[in-house]
């Protein structure tokens, strides 16, 4: 019996062990990593995670995940949203939280969406896992070392992402909810 295994496109290491560390030893497919220069594609969150999917299939050839991160801010109607990567380069986190310095509400939205795709090149059809954590933004806490997890801070918490454990993190994330998503999909339907 082969082992079938699943690419995950990033070339960031911290979402590849924290995906591994959710998913654990116990999920049905090996995942093996794959650094790959996608364009960065706009529009919604749904649209940019499907169409950066069909382009990692469509090069590699084989079954790929891709990962998309946006942090919404309410009072901006959902921006930054999928464009958070940009915002947080050129606005640091401090930036960030001041983002909303003249608005009342400081709410905002975690969404991890994952996009899979079997890689079958006559078929490209893309099945999206999204999780949503709630929250609000606040001045940067906690370590700096995974983009904007020092001024999120999770609704019913009283810690940043970046100051709670690895695990209790790991046990309340947005990309923890799409990935419980993702692992009934492979262990449910075995596609």
């Amino acid at each position: 019996m082969t082992h079938r295994s699943l690419t995950f496109v990033t070339g960031n290491a911290k979402k590849l062990e924290e995906l591994r560390a959710i998913l654990g030893v116990n999920f049905p497919l090996e995942i093996i990593n794959y650094k790959l220069d996608l364009p960065e594609l706009q529009g919604e969150v749904d649209e940019v995670s499907v169409k950066k999917c069909q382009e990692a299939a469509r090069r590699l050839r084989k079954p790929v995940l891709v990962e998309d991160t946006s942090l919404c801010f309410n009072a901006l109607k959902g921006l930054p949203g999928p464009y958070i990567k940009w915002f947080l380069e050129k606005l640091q986190p401090e930036g960030l939280h001041r983002l909303l310095a003249g608005w009342e509400d400081k709410s905002a939205e975690a969404v991890c969406t994952f996009a899979y795709c079997a890689g079958n090149c006559d078929d490209l059809d893309v099945v999206l896992f999204q999780g949503i954590t709630k929250g609000k933004i606040v001045p940067p806490r906690g370590t700096r070392d995974f983009g904007w997890d020092c001024v999120f801070q999770p609704d019913g918490h009283d810690k940043t992402y970046a100051e709670l454990p690895k695990s209790e993190k790991n046990k309340i994330s947005h990309r923890y909810k799409a990935l419980e998503k993702l692992r009934t999909y492979f262990t449910e339907k075995k596609p």
